[in-house]
């Protein structure tokens, strides 16, 4: 004897309440998902998150106050047990990215139909990660040789060295470290590290170091 499988709680959290009320009852059709709750700030997400436990959260990037990637890492922080999709219009790499940062598990364009957001959703319950066509090719691309031209996207103020730079301290390694894996003399790096704080309009590396990975830098050293 089989049972069916319970529906799963998604809370969705938008700030367009048009947007919010067709998801909702695009959602609201499908045996295999139920709506416990539904967000239009950050803040309010955190709050119903918190009192309601969902298994999913669907929610998009721009809210007032507290935004979708820093409700994400809260959320994480808070119940680890919980998947977030993200579901935005946004398709810039620094949003991707500071999503993924964030512990997003899925990423869909708003673009994306009924079925590929409820597969989504399904998929992120039983602990898999979702992103949609467009995103995945950009993920592809970033981890099979395009950092260096993405970076220079995000970062376009900086030479292609201080970029270099800013990829390894985002990795958590001091200046030491950074000259000997660029093979730069610690002289150097200092001008370099400066010059970053100047151009990234941060006070110290702490801050130059969140930029970064928000941004999807930070790679390990190679093995």
């Amino acid at each position: 004897m089989t049972s069916e499988r319970a529906p799963v709680r998604v809370v969705v959290a938008d700030d367009h309440p048009m947007f919010r009320y067709g998801l909702i009852a695009a959602l609201d059709g499908v045996a295999t998902v139920e709506v416990v709750g539904e967000a239009a700030a950050g803040a309010e997400l955190l709050e119903l998150v918190d009192r309601v436990r969902p298994d999913v959260v669907l929610t998009d990037l721009n809210m007032p106050g507290v935004d979708g990637s820093a409700a994400t890492r809260a959320i994480l922080a808070r119940h680890p047990e919980v998947a977030v999709v993200v579901l935005t219009m946004h398709d810039e790499d620094e949003a991707l990215f500071g999503a993924l940062r964030a512990g997003a598990r899925g990423y869909l364009l708003k673009g994306a139909d009924r079925a590929q957001i409820v597969r989504a959703v399904l998929a992120v319950a039983d602990g898999d990660a979702v992103y949609g066509a467009p995103v995945a090719r950009r993920i592809v691309d970033f981890y099979t040789g395009a950092r260096r031209d993405f970076a220079a996207s995000v970062f376009p103020e900086l030479t292609d060295r201080e970029r270099e730079v800013l990829d390894v301290l985002a990795s958590g390694a001091d200046n030491r470290e950074i000259a000997r894996r660029l093979y730069l003399s610690e002289k150097t790096v200092r001008n370099h590290v400066s010059a970053l704080f100047l151009k990234l309009g941060v006070r110290d590396r702490a801050a130059a170091v969140a930029r970064a990975r928000d941004a999807g830098l930070g790679r390990p050293e190679p093995a």
